[in-house]
């Protein structure tokens, strides 16, 4: 893979909305999406997302993310259902988040068998770059993604898994393109710029394909 351009490699997006880190070990998983990255570039048609019913009431807390109800997650699916659809869009591929070490620790603390082959951040990217607020919609502002995602992802909005999937996907290429000016970056120079290590889930959460 040492001299392999960054788009020859299988690349998945991903976000996860929670209940919200003051739970500790006992955060909710409340919506998750994927968007895999084609030859580089987003395939919103084969984007998986989903509500997930926690199981439990959530507090409305002022943070949570807008529209993630007690109401409509009571009608969501339950992780174990769409766990099988997460296995075979993650397994094997890379992983690449905004901030992914939050999203990737609530996601495995649940599903510890998934095992993607590593993890890339697009944070690390845009912090090595300088921009002068790093948040996926700063990022989105000074980049003028706005036309891009208002076609891409218009019935959602920030903070939503699929409109920070969708950010990301399309992140990612545009911040490599300034990382790498001249020409794309090996996938080696890309995980060596981005890449982070897999952090472990927590023992005292189920295994759901157990």
């Amino acid at each position: 893979m040492g001299f392999q351009l960054w788009h020859g490699t299988e690349i998945v997006a991903l976000d996860v909305e929670g209940s919200g880190a003051q739970d500790r070990g006992t955060e909710a998983i409340l919506e998750v999406a994927i968007v895999p990255l084609a030859h580089g570039r987003p395939d919103l048609g084969q984007a998986f997302t989903s509500l997930v019913n926690p199981g439990r009431p959530i507090p409305q807390r002022p943070w949570l993310s807008p529209g993630l109800t007690n109401a409509v997650l009571a009608d969501a699916p339950p992780l174990e259902q769409i766990a099988p659809r997460l296995l075979e869009l993650v397994e094997g591929r890379w992983v690449v988040g905004h901030n992914i070490n939050v999203d990737w620790r609530l996601l495995s603390r649940y599903l510890p068998t998934l095992c993607p082959a590593g993890l890339l951040d697009t944070l690390l990217l845009a912090r090595a770059l300088d921009f002068p607020e790093c948040s996926l919609s700063a990022l989105v502002d000074s980049l003028r993604l706005h036309e891009t995602m208002q076609a891409a992802a218009g019935g959602s909005q920030p903070h939503r898994a699929y409109w920070d999937t969708v950010a990301t996907a399309h992140l990612l290429p545009e911040l490599i393109s300034r990382r790498w000016p001249v020409k794309p970056p090996t996938f080696e120079s890309l995980r060596l710029a981005a890449g982070v290590a897999l952090p472990t889930g927590t023992a005292d959460q189920p295994d759901l394909f157990g």
